[in-house]
């Protein structure tokens, strides 16, 4: 069976192996004429991107590539993007890549209009009205891993080198104009980027579900791409040229995103603030937090799981999911502990304190205090 389909939740999708061949008219679609590619610097010189820019130049596409992204983005990144989409006199952006370049993109689109700060458009409270909508240009997102669901979200995850924490930079208008979802893309992948990509997305849709709030749609999104990873992850792992995971992994991580709407936990309050200090891999540093985390949240979720698990044809209801995870960690040779995956003489105290200033922690279901935050990041130590 092809797996092919033109979208529009939750927006203009276009998903299928090849369909990076309508970048141009994608870009036509969102009335871009002269882009700013975005990517990342290890992706820059690889075979995928020079092909996608060769393409764009026989589309007679005026275009140039922005590739200063770092593996946790930071403002200093967003300044020079922003320089050279102000000094190109680009009227769009595609961006190209994993969760870093698609978060850069986004926030080079917004913010080459914007008078403010960054930071004074930190998703809180009403601060996005404080934007000009009118000056956001819009964006094609390609996707090129499948884990963040930066395509079809309206936020980006800045690091703040000064205070060394990541914030969420939010504006509806971030939301891209049309997405290119093609598995081909991602079939290059190497095995530990898979694997850590494909948690992420894991993570977003088991936060997603065991938030405490209410929103039916992003529950059901959020039940079906835990199965989507379940079913798809190992083979896509194992077998990198099968485009039928790859591109249920690339929906999976677009139902992640999606879900997430519903809210986020205590995996990313206490993944973004390592991530930000320690430099880990966004996704992995989740899958690291994920057993314990469950745990924790136990008393709020076991029931709600206890049903997850029977549609996931997992045994043994909340107790069987969780030890599901711990065995996909391994499968994967994930870091059992924040120590393996390179994280040396954390300061705690730090660590907590950014944690709970975290907007995830308003989606946990346990309410997290200074001291179960202390004690649940020194569990995973």
């Amino acid at each position: 069976m092809t797996l092919r389909g033109n979208w529009s939740y939750p927006t203009s999708i276009r998903f299928g192996a090849g369909r990076i061949d309508e970048l141009a008219d994608a870009c036509h679609s969102a009335h871009i004429s002269k882009p700013l590619f975005v990517t990342d610097r290890g992706l820059a010189d690889q075979s995928i991107t020079l092909q996608t820019l060769t393409m764009l130049s026989r589309s007679k596409l005026q275009h140039a590539v922005f590739s200063e992204v770092d593996t946790n983005p930071t403002e200093l990144n967003i300044a020079k993007g922003v320089r050279q989409f102000k000094e190109g006199s680009f009227d769009g952006v595609i961006a190209f890549g994993g969760g870093s370049a698609l978060d850069i993109g986004k926030t080079i689109a917004f913010m080459a209009g914007q008078t403010r700060s960054l930071w004074d458009f930190e998703d809180v409270d009403d601060w996005w009205t404080r934007a000009n909508a009118d000056a956001i240009t819009p964006i094609v997102a390609v996707p090129t891993t499948a884990g963040t669901g930066s395509e079809v979200g309206r936020a980006s995850v800045i690091t703040n080198t000064e205070t060394a924490e990541k914030k969420i930079i939010f504006h509806p208008k971030m939301l891209p104009a049309v997405v290119i979802c093609d598995p081909q893309l991602t079939t290059s992948m190497p095995k530990p980027i898979t694997a850590g990509t494909g948690l992420d997305a894991f993570a977003h849709c088991v936060e997603a579900y065991s938030s405490p709030h209410y929103h039916p749609m992003s529950q059901g999104i959020a039940l079906e791409g835990m199965k989507l990873v379940k079913e798809n992850l190992s083979v896509a792992f194992h077998d990198g040229d099968n485009l039928n995971a790859r591109a249920n992994m690339m929906s999976a991580a677009a139902m992640g995103a999606t879900a997430f709407q519903k809210g986020l936990g205590a995996i990313h309050a206490l993944s973004h603030p390592v991530g930000a200090v320690h430099n880990t891999h966004h996704g992995t540093t989740n899958a690291v937090f994920m057993p314990s985390v469950l745990k924790f949240n136990e008393p709020a979720i076991r029931e709600k799981f206890d049903h997850a698990a029977a549609y996931l044809d997992i045994a043994g209801g909340f107790d069987g999911f969780c030890e599901f995870v711990n065995e996909l960690n391994q499968s994967f040779d994930i870091p059992k502990n924040l120590k393996e995956l390179g994280v040396i003489n954390p300061d705690i105290n730090a660590l907590v304190e950014t944690a709970l200033r975290d907007p995830s922690v308003a989606g946990n279901p346990v309410k997290m205090t200074a001291e179960n935050t202390r004690l649940l990041l020194e569990s995973v130590l």
